[in-house]
């Protein structure tokens, strides 16, 4: 599934093929893909006429602001927009299509059928589902040390379940989990609540940075992952643990191993990540 990271990349790349574009029309092959409004007659009879402004993110979620309307979209596992021609032949798995006035369309492609979009009233958004529990961006100002060590405390789950909830820091996902708890040289099955200020304020930082840099280098392209116009991310010859099981570590030369943590394959390194009581 893509993580912040690609979908801040497929952003950033869509912004520079669909800002100021008009839509002419919208086609809707796979009603189950548009989750709100209903009927799904509703969502393309009010996006014609809207013009494309800017394109936002909320963790996972895209968010394409129009001219009275907000339209959030996530990616799901295989979710993928392009920009084609209108004269262009539409392949079995594109599911949405919006034309433009100027003859191109954008694409919404999705092998598995899994992503969503959501229309609302601009503002409306953000006090509704999807996007109305989650947690604070952690590229922002709003994730802090002081706010992360708050939850982590009232919690008994295991550091990277936490991590991974979308209530308490959006849009990390089991690569850059992975990454930043080997970078913190902590264990995914610690305990969140056995965590000192010390080990936090680490985890902390090492989520940032890591996904800083995978923002910088278009993100990760794990199985079918590419940005709007095709191209791969590179930061997958950054990683230092994930979907490297028996590998050598980069720091210490130690095998790496795969475990089990709530339900999502784990990578580590059992040295620079020791479990400690």
């Amino acid at each position: 599934m893509p993580e912040l990271p690609e979908v801040e990349t497929v952003r950033r790349t869509l912004e520079q093929l669909v800002i100021g574009k008009t839509i002419k029309d919208v086609e809707i092959y796979w009603p189950k893909i548009i989750k709100a409004p209903e009927p799904v007659e509703q969502f393309s009879d009010a996006l014609i006429g809207q013009t494309i402004h800017e394109i936002g993110r909320r963790g996972k979620f895209l968010i394409f602001q129009l001219d009275d309307y907000s339209l959030v979209s996530h990616l799901r596992m295989e979710g993928k927009y392009a920009v084609y021609p209108e004269s262009e032949p539409r392949d079995k798995h594109t599911h949405v299509v919006f034309t433009f006035t100027d003859g191109y369309q954008l694409r919404y492609r999705d092998v598995r059928k899994f992503g969503t979009m959501h229309l609302f009233k601009k503002g409306e958004e953000v006090s509704k589902m999807p996007l109305l529990h989650l947690g604070p961006e952690p590229l922002s100002d709003e994730f802090t040390i002081a706010d992360l060590s708050m939850k982590l405390a009232k919690t008994n789950r295991k550091i990277k379940s936490v991590l991974l909830d979308q209530t308490v820091v959006v849009g990390i996902g089991n690569i850059y989990v992975d990454e930043s708890l080997f970078r913190a040289g902590i264990h995914p099955e610690r305990m969140a609540s056995s965590l000192t200020l010390d080990e936090i304020t680490r985890i902390h930082g090492e989520v940032k940075l890591t996904l800083a840099e995978a923002v910088e280098k278009g993100g990760s392209t794990i199985r079918s992952y590419v940005n709007s116009q095709g191209q791969i991310g590179m930061f997958q010859l950054e990683l230092f643990v994930y979907g490297r099981k028996g590998e050598p570590c980069k720091r210490c030369g130690t095998p790496l191993e795969k475990l089990v943590v709530g339900g999502r394959g784990t990578h580590i390194c059992p040295v620079c990540q020791p479990l400690l009581p």
